[in-house]
């Protein structure tokens, strides 16, 4: 699968689910660990960010400087004399024009260079999210398509869907709005305190006095919202599993006249989702208007004690006047940080989750020698195999023993339930086994690595499963192939005659999952589909289950005709499907009781030849 991981822990892939908590880190921590993670990400394109960072602290200086020129306009023009810094100064006399028109420029430049850096800085912050988001998206996809097909047993489409979507798009806001609120807030901040504590000290303890109070209700909100917050998260996910499984099984929904069952379905599902975003709705509508109050508090002894100043000579008119609009401004960073706590406990919600897929190691690896399998599969063979599936105690498969070599057809029949489809997910690496060996040309299956392994055979499943896509993107997947090798898989599958007959031929949309197809068209182009990649071994599971038996006589030919070197190991419940097999294995509760040619187990008069008769309705020995 291109990487090759040893697990710590055998079973943790599977027993721990997409969102599992970190109860200690989410009772603890004001923003919690895994939005952290997010920084190595950000250091792949180091110079977006430090212009993000530059760019946004110019255009908090350039934000407050107009608020420093109004109150130097304001004492020039009460007492025409000017007030300030020299350097201030010397550029206001400088500027073309009156006094008055150089403190107007001023504030000109100050919100012009405040539009130009603040735009330089969102662009900035903005497409180093989008990348992060690409590269978190691109991680967990790698990281879910290299675990084993046993992990998705268990879980559903749409939770995982709602990873990849929805919580790497809310980290994409975090890391596109989030710097912008820290750089603003730590900027303006420690500027706008340095310039009030030149200007009066008193005034500055006055006003930041009352500031204090807001680190206990920052506290208090993040430790209590973060936990309802990530289970608005997972109630996002339950949504959209319930809408995909909703969405696929539309016909059997409208078959069981289902509608309103699953309407209530989805009302529960979105009635969790409300409810939890209800709740965290309420403590973010609690923590912000405590900010203004304390706020309101802090502005109204600033007015009151500013105004006893000034009338006292302490500080002149403009000092106050800009004191205060500075002041004002400070209001902002607080809020902002009210809403920045809010953004973090949202992104540390989703980080959880896009985490714990980001970090997923499979149980099936390439061992560190394991080499290429270069040569042909020659032979197959089973060695005493038992296998359980996890976190179960019945066992699947019970020594089973079988061998297949080149050029041979193989069957494997048995009741549902029997192991049938186990032996070829064995066979495809899906698990391993509990005990004994799966060997490919005489060497044990895990000598070599998967994809070399895999490339050797053509495998087609019970449920053919297409793409959305043409039927000539569907055969074709993932391989090369000219227009004759693409006819002859097709004509071999017995789907050529089809497709002719459809008004664009191989540029016919399937649909979803192949809606648009038959069953046995489905299974067609899904054979057509292994059959492209000219295996050495040919893997058939229930494969012509959905095929008329005209057809599948027809597709038995030829595949007898075009592969006599090619090793077939086929399963199915029909068992017209293997009659014409070299060797016919019969199962039962996971364990081989009988095996030969059909002639000879019909002969037997034992498990085969029970199921023979009723499947050609020859009773009469019942």
């Amino acid at each position: 699968m291109g990487r090759a991981v040893v697990m710590a822990n055998e079973t943790s892939s599977l027993s721990s689910d997409l969102m599992s908590p970190d109860a200690e880190d989410e009772k603890s921590q004001v923003v919690g660990r895994q939005i952290w993670r997010i920084v190595p990400y950000a250091k792949r394109y180091p110079k977006r960010v430090v212009a993000g960072i530059a760019s946004n602290a110019m255009a908090r200086v350039f934000d407050l400087m107009p608020f420093v020129a109004i109150g130097y306009a304001i004492d020039y023009f009460t007492t025409d004399k000017m007030s300030g810094p020299e350097f201030l100064q010397d550029f206001v006399t400088f500027l073309p024009g009156t006094t008055e028109v150089g403190y107007g420029t001023l504030i000109f430049l100050g919100f012009f260079f405040l539009a130009i850096f603040q735009g330089l800085s969102e662009y900035s912050w903005q497409t180093l999210g989008y990348r992060i988001q690409h590269d978190l998206r691109m991680d967990a996809t790698r990281s879910l398509i290299a675990m084993e097909a046993s992990y998705y047993d268990m879980r559903q489409t749409g939770q995982i869907m709602s990873v990849l979507s929805s919580d790497v798009n809310q980290l994409e806001d975090v890391v596109s709005d989030s710097p912008t609120s820290i750089i603003r807030i730590v900027i303006t901040f420690f500027t706008a305190f340095t310039i009030l504590i030149l200007m009066s000290w008193k005034l500055a303890a006055v006003l930041f006095g009352p500031l204090v109070f807001i680190i206990p209700l920052v506290y208090w909100f993040s430790t209590r919202v973060q936990r309802k917050y990530r289970k608005q998260r997972e109630s996002t996910g339950d949504i959209t599993a319930v809408l995909e499984n909703l969405i696929s099984g539309i016909s059997v929904v409208q078959a069981y006249n289902a509608q309103d069952w699953e309407s209530n379905r989805v009302n529960r599902e979105s009635g969790v989702y409300r409810d939890q975003a209800i709740g965290a709705s309420q403590d973010r509508n609690r923590f912000v208007p405590m900010i203004y109050a304390i706020a309101g508090i802090a502005f109204g002894l600033l007015v009151s004690v500013g105004g006893s100043l000034a009338g006292e000579g302490e500080i002149t008119t403009g000092e106050l006047v800009t004191f205060l609009l500075i002041s004002t401004r400070m209001t902002m960073p607080l809020f902002i940080f009210g809403i920045l706590i809010n953004q973090l406990q949202r992104g540390e919600a989703a980080a959880r989750r896009v985490f714990t897929v980001v970090d997923l190691e499979p149980q099936i690896f390439d061992k560190p020698d394991a080499i290429e399998l270069e040569e042909a599969i020659t032979s197959v063979e089973f060695d005493n195999v038992y296998f359980t599936y996890p976190n179960t105690s019945v066992p699947v498969l019970s020594g089973i023993s079988f061998k297949a070599e080149g050029g041979d057809f193989l069957g494997v029949m048995g009741h549902t339930g029997a192991g049938k489809t186990t032996i070829l997910k064995l066979l495809m690496r899906y698990y391993t086994p509990t005990s004994g060996r799966v060997l490919i040309n005489g060497n044990s299956i895990d000598d070599y690595t998967l994809d070399s392994v895999r490339d050797k055979i053509g495998f087609v499943s019970q449920e053919p499963f297409l793409f959305y896509g043409s039927i000539k993107d569907n055969v074709i997947y993932n391989q090369t192939a000219t227009d004759k090798e693409l006819r002859r898989a097709l004509e071999l599958a017995g789907a050529w005659e089809f497709i002719q007959e459809l008004e664009d031929n191989l540029d016919t949309m399937v649909g979803d999952r192949g809606a648009k197809l038959s069953g046995g068209q489905r299974a067609r182009v899904s054979l057509a589909r292994a059959l492209l990649k000219q295996p050495s071994l040919l893997i058939l599971d229930e494969a012509s289950s959905a095929l008329d038996a005209e057809t599948e006589r027809r597709i038995q030919e030829n595949l007898i005709a075009s592969g006599s070197n090619r090793a077939t190991i086929a399963v199915a419940h029909r068992l017209s499907t293997i009659r014409n097999a070299d060797e016919i294995v019969c199962m039962v509760d996971g364990a081989v009781v009988e095996r030969g040619k059909h002639d000879d187990l019909v002969a037997a008069e034992g498990v085969y030849a029970s199921q023979w008769t009723i499947q050609t309705g020859d009773l009469a020995g019942l």
